[in-house]
């Protein structure tokens, strides 16, 4: 018999705000964390924005040499760890440390770091000059392993890598070895710090990265005919998964019930999604078919939504290939029109969305959604936020390379 997993605390950093409140508070008042460029010059870039983590002090999570000692995105995981532990109440402990898992990503690990020290040695020539911190700097599994060590959890610690899913599939694998009886506990999410110039200037070569640099607010704008393309972001989130009755036990407050996990391959097509998202239709319905559920059953979807033309109008059919008639009844939104797209990363933000979105009772808005494109006619809750009753939400991930991941978070009962 499978064991029930509940949420019982959540951690963000984000282009919104330096906590899952503060975060939230935008999302819901349909605010853009999007704007200029400030972390590199852009001057010579044919994209000059991106929703940055504004103002972050990486210092109020770690000590100033810890912070020199360590990319940006492992900051931004590390202060998202310490944010849902705190809120969850849950304490590592020598009796408990060996069955709480710490699985943390990173799409693209310390891209930030491995730039700035490439460039070290081709400006000096001298392989001296690079810092001795340069290969934990970069690791991808680099945030899991810290928080890992910070928190002293010795439960599994690693990384699966699945592009832009990699955040949702964290917190599906945690999911997983929770039910089993692997583990009791876990830290599960992603962060990503994609914002250096070779990210921009490669992503913009695919043709997937907004120009609109004069209206940064208004560049992101999910399933709208006049998309210009996706915005880069940063930041990172993490909630705390525990075994129902360890939760009850412990007094916890639970915040939802994750109750379903659903995981596939396009097999298609290295950036391109399948058109007819026959591999993401997969996904929802594994998901569904995984949490019990049948697809009247869910009232929200936080829709991936990346404001590219290809997954905008494959999301939309994937949700109509499994829902039906009612992908007409159920809202999806997107909230990377106000996130930006933050990489893996931003499958743990809108896993914390799901959660919030539960708990208020609030389905956030799809901003920018001004003129929708006739090939995605669904509700995407336009520009303004939802009141609406709620018990059960959906999660999408989908990433590049065809990777498909879908969520389902339910109120505890």
């Amino acid at each position: 018999m499978t064991r029930r997993v509940v949420v019982t605390g959540v951690g963000l950093i984000s282009p919104l705000g330096h906590t899952a409140e503060t975060s939230w508070a935008g999302i819901k008042a349909g605010q853009s964390g999007a704007g200029p460029i400030t972390l590199f010059d852009s001057s010579n870039y044919l994209v000059k924005i991106a929703a940055e983590v504004k103002a972050f002090d990486p210092t109020k999570y770690m000590a100033a040499k810890e912070v020199r000692r360590r990319d940006r995105y492992q900051h931004l995981i590390i202060a998202a760890a310490q944010e849902a532990k705190a809120q969850s109440g849950f304490e590592v402990t020598d009796a408990n440390r060996s069955r709480v898992g710490t699985l943390i990503g990173s799409s693209v690990g310390g891209v930030g770091s491995y730039y700035a020290e490439a460039n070290v040695l081709f400006e000096t020539g001298d392989p001296r000059r690079i810092t001795p911190f340069g290969i934990p700097m970069l690791m991808a599994n680099g945030g899991s392993d810290l928080v890992s060590i910070d928190f002293g959890t010795c439960g599994p610690s690693y990384t699966p890598v699945s592009a832009c899913a990699t955040g949702a599939d964290c917190i599906g694998h945690a999911f997983d070895l929770i039910r089993w009886g692997r583990l009791d506990a876990a830290f599960a999410g992603c962060g990503d710090a994609p914002i250096i110039p070779i990210g921009i200037a490669a992503f913009d070569r695919v043709g997937a990265v907004s120009r609109l640099n004069d209206d940064p607010s208004r560049a992101s704008r999910p399933f709208d005919k006049d998309r210009t393309g996706l915005v880069f972001a940063e930041g990172a989130g993490v909630l705390v998964l525990e075994e129902l009755e360890n939760a009850r036990q412990r007094g916890a407050n639970i915040l939802a019930e994750l109750v379903g996990y659903g995981v596939t391959s396009d097999a298609f097509h290295v950036t391109a999604p399948d058109p007819e998202g026959k591999g993401a239709s997969q996904a929802i319905q594994n998901a569904l078919q995984d949490a019990r559920l049948n697809p009247t059953d869910v009232h929200y979807i936080n829709a991936h939504g990346t404001a590219t033309a290809l997954n905008d109008v494959m999301e939309t059919k994937a949700v109509k290939r499994v829902f039906g008639d009612h992908a007409y009844r159920v809202p999806m939104s997107s909230t990377k029109s106000m996130t930006g797209h933050g990489m893996g990363a931003t499958a743990a933000f809108e896993a914390v969305f799901a959660v919030m979105a539960l708990r208020d009772q609030v389905a956030p808005p799809t901003i920018n959604l001004e003129t929708p494109d006739p090939e995605c006619d669904l509700d995407y809750v336009p520009k303004v936020a939802r009141e609406m009753p709620m018990r059960c939400v959906m999660s999408n991930s989908f990433g590049f390379g065809g990777h498909n991941v879908s969520l389902i978070f339910k109120s505890f009962n």
